[in-house]
């Protein structure tokens, strides 16, 4: 279904802010890169879903908008969980930004908590502890940063070659994860399917049927 040039080696989740257009090209230049350097990559916002343009579909079709947006968190939260425990095996993390993406860092400590390797790619000088970054979130990354786009794939290969043990397993993980992942496999699956990459009704129609609240429901 995506474009990622498979090439059988690894499939790296890429996390970052995606709020602007400027923000959107950076993430795509970092996919770029690595797909160039032959790894599978997944961008949430090109390979899943954007969460504007499928909140304005499903308000088209009559759902309220804070309903939509409730049901349509919760298909973008579980796509994202399963594809990154289960689809990817390493994660690129960007920290630019004048404060770090709060969803790239909920994936962040979530890929190191599982294991997998995990680098982080910062350009930016902006900080806010006396000129370096917050411990809690450079310390998933042993306080190393990459500084160009063109490093990331030699760090991520670094952070391969050095990983201590294997990522925890599906059957390892807590209960609540294991649903999310479930949820996100089903929506993966109807989303290859249905062809639905770049489609926002297609998706909007996947989303309904797996998340929206059943007529009746409280």
């Amino acid at each position: 279904m995506i474009d990622s040039r498979r090439t059988g080696q690894h499939r790296v989740y890429c996390a970052g802010p995606l709020f602007n257009q400027a923000e959107r090209d950076e993430m795509t230049a970092i996919a770029d890169c690595l797909c160039d350097f032959g790894c599978e990559v997944y961008l949430p916002h090109r390979d899943g879903m954007e969460f504007r343009f499928i909140h304005a579909e499903l308000i088209d079709r009559g759902w309220a908008a804070p309903q939509a947006a409730q049901f349509l968190h919760a298909a973008i939260f579980a796509l994202d969980v399963y594809q990154l425990v289960e689809e990817c095996d390493c994660m690129v993390w960007n920290l630019n930004g004048r404060t770090p993406d709060e969803g790239a860092v909920s994936e962040a400590a979530m890929a190191w908590t599982l294991g997998k390797p995990l680098v982080a790619f910062k350009e930016d000088v902006r900080t806010l502890i006396a000129g370096r970054d917050n411990p809690l979130l450079v310390g998933m990354v042993d306080f190393q940063t990459v500084e160009t786009i063109a490093k990331i794939p030699g760090g991520l290969s670094r952070a391969i070659q050095n990983a201590e043990s294997k990522p925890l397993s599906l059957e390892q993980i807590s209960k609540p994860m294991q649903r999310a992942v479930g949820q996100g496999s089903l929506l993966w699956s109807a989303m290859q399917e249905a062809s639905a990459q770049g489609n926002d009704s297609v998706l909007a129609d996947i989303v309904s049927e797996l998340f929206a609240p059943q007529e009746g429901s409280v």
